[in-house]
């Protein structure tokens, strides 16, 4: 018998809740681990099966190997964090004024994901954790990002918004895959910590 999967219809905060509850994330160690970061994976409803997830395009910077790209409110690591949940409702409330302690509630955490820059490993170590808000506050970004966007989680899993991108790396061009987000793509980290969450709800 074929294992059911689940279709992007049926995706609610119930089930996200439910199968991040019951999942125990991979955690890397090691010495190659530099340093710890966390990013928000910030869900609301839009009805009682219509997800969307919250994204945002960081500003540009030069210098800064991210600068442009569309990702997760988020960042390192701080002393004074107690845990990488705190770090990520410190960075979601500075780069875009959203309170997670007031609003949102935590659904778990999804598996660590090695951050790459210009393909090569950075030694940090991202921890996505997941969010719902049961209500949605006026957000105000900060210098660190250009643009906010909602995008719904049944189109994205459902195959729809798929496309790639041709990224230059030593005297080659790979083509990517991504989510196509309005005029944006969603790409690299951002895109594969999206893809461990829709493994996660199958």
């Amino acid at each position: 018998m074929s294992e059911r999967r689940t279709t992007s219809r049926e995706i609610t905060a119930a089930l996200v809740r439910e199968r991040l509850q019951a999942h125990r994330p991979q955690r890397i160690e090691g010495e190659r681990v530099s340093g710890r970061a966390a990013v928000a994976t910030i869900l609301r409803e839009r009805s009682p099966h219509a997800l969307e997830v919250l994204l945002i395009r960081r500003a540009e910077k030069a210098g800064d190997p991210w600068s442009g790209h569309m990702a997760f409110p988020g960042g390192k690591q701080e002393k004074h964090d107690l845990d990488l949940e705190g770090t990520a409702r410190r960075e979601t409330s500075e780069e875009i004024g959203l309170s997670l302690e007031r609003f949102g509630e935590p659904l778990g955490h999804l598996d660590d994901v090695p951050a790459y820059a210009r393909g090569q490993l950075t030694g940090m170590v991202v921890t996505p954790t997941v969010w719902l808000l049961h209500e949605t506050p006026v957000l105000s970004p900060n210098y660190e990002v250009s643009e906010i966007h909602w995008a719904s989680m049944g189109t994205l899993m459902s195959g729809e918004l798929d496309t790639t991108i041709d990224y230059p790396w030593q005297g080659q061009t790979l083509r990517l895959p991504g989510f196509r987000v309005g005029e944006r793509v969603v790409w690299g980290l951002t895109h594969r910590m999206l893809s461990i969450l829709f493994e996660r709800l199958q």
